[in-house]
């Protein structure tokens, strides 16, 4: 009878705990946690507007290749004192204030024709810098999925240790109801009644000190998930751990995480850059065309009107000859820019394998230790209901009871913390191994 009741205890425990407050309080999945985390985090909006921008610059004008067409006007209106001597004094003439007009106007328009391919390496490098982009923003998603998981998790965990002292504390209120009862048939003496109460005294307080932690946690979560803070949530589920997972997998999908395919991409860039360097070596041949308007007018003078207009045409061919060989040492130092980038690459491969190696081996190491773990909770379970029924027959001390108590209470505690271990390597694998689902 006794052990049936410790199972409903359970039960209702856990239905008080985390069910009571329902009503006011909205649940919230993990799936649920994940979507509103990518809506709404600020970083990831960031990502998207940075998309936004790469892809607004991947153009051909950015790079250099469209032609440039530029219209000009210029009228301005003078007042002039005018002067003029000939070899017949007779047609000398002087005048003040005289009125005089120039207009110019023209459209112009100028194309490259060729400059050593550095228009076609700059477009390809925008490109690039556009596909860089959006894998920066796959990252960003990522690490804000890894971050709302692990957070999620540890509240399911935090919340299981409540359970856990909850369901303590039922037991310590049959053992104070039994104290009770068998003093007042004169078998128990005030020395098991104040253990009795102090034990069930300090599980309440470490109860709400527990439900503490539990409630800082939803509110971190609810700030990894831009909500308010003083949301009311609740979170219902259980760790489980995925048991299928391969290290051979992990270390072949490394390559394809966004982090490594990010500087992958920057060699790339840098990689154009140095062509970008190198063109600036060779001759460039621009076209220019337009047409011009040219007016000039004036009240006195020996030319009252001079009017000229009409289209040109023309090709301007420069050649680097010398320039103190900056053209030289900038190629020099882009070389040095993608023998960095793939230092840096191989550093973050070598980085997230040995990582990987390190998960893995917790991954593996708490699968092992979470099937003990598993069998001493049964064990722990079955000590205390048995232990319960032989002190209630007067056949196991108080300090029995306790220690019953304490065993199960860390053996349950053990098995919750192997499965958040377990749960966050198993995370952690998937985020080096580019598997992390949102």
């Amino acid at each position: 009878m006794i052990k049936n009741s410790i199972i409903l205890l359970s039960i209702s425990v856990a239905c008080c705990l985390f069910f009571s407050t329902a009503s006011a309080q909205q649940p919230l999945s993990l799936q649920q946690a994940v979507d509103i985390a990518i809506k709404n985090s600020l970083g990831v909006q960031v990502g998207k507007n940075n998309t936004r921008i790469t892809g607004i610059n991947n153009n051909y004008g950015v790079a250099g290749g469209l032609p440039s067409i530029t219209a000009s006007v210029t009228d301005q209106q003078q007042s002039i004192s005018l002067k003029q001597e000939y070899s017949n004094p007779a047609n000398n003439k002087e005048s003040n204030s005289v009125g005089s007009n120039g207009l110019t106007a023209g459209v112009s328009a100028n194309i490259l024709i060729t400059n050593g391919e550095r228009v076609v390496t700059a477009k390809k490098r925008l490109a690039t810098i556009e596909h860089q982009s959006y894998k920066q923003l796959n990252s960003r998603m990522q690490t804000v999925v890894v971050n709302v998981l692990l957070k999620y998790y540890d509240i399911v965990r935090q919340q299981s240790y409540a359970k856990v002292l909850q369901t303590s504390i039922e037991v310590s209120k049959q053992k104070l109801d039994i104290v009770i009862k068998q003093q007042d048939v004169g078998l128990a003496n005030n020395a098991d009644l104040f253990q009795a109460q102090v034990d069930l005294t300090t599980q309440t307080q470490l109860l709400q000190a527990q439900q503490l932690v539990v409630d800082q946690g939803k509110t971190d979560l609810l700030y990894l998930l831009t909500l308010n803070p003083d949301s009311a949530i609740t979170v219902q589920d259980t760790i489980v751990v995925e048991k299928g997972l391969q290290l051979d997998t992990v270390l072949n999908n490394i390559a394809t995480h966004p982090d490594i395919a990010v500087l992958q991409d920057q060699i790339a860039i840098n990689q154009f850059l140095v062509k970008e360097v190198t063109a600036q070596r060779y001759p460039s041949v621009n076209l220019s065309t337009g047409y011009n308007l040219s007016r000039s007018q004036s009240a006195a003078g020996f030319t009252l009107l001079n009017q000229q207009r009409g289209p040109y045409a023309g090709i301007a061919v420069s050649v680097p000859i010398y320039n103190g060989g900056v053209y030289k040492r900038q190629q020099q130092v882009a070389g040095i820019n993608v023998a960095n980038a793939n230092l840096q690459k191989d550093t973050l491969v070598n980085a997230y394998t040995a990582n990987a190696i390190k998960s893995w081996q917790a991954y593996q190491s708490n699968l092992q230790q979470l099937e003990t773990a598993q069998q001493n909770y049964a064990l722990s379970l079955k000590l205390l209901q048995l232990v319960l029924q032989k002190f209630q027959l007067r056949q196991a001390t108080i300090v029995d009871v306790k220690n019953a108590q304490q065993s199960f209470e860390n053996a349950a505690n053990l098995m919750v913390n192997i499965s958040y271990a377990g749960k966050a390597a198993e995370i952690q694998l998937k985020r080096y191994a580019n598997m992390i689902p949102f």
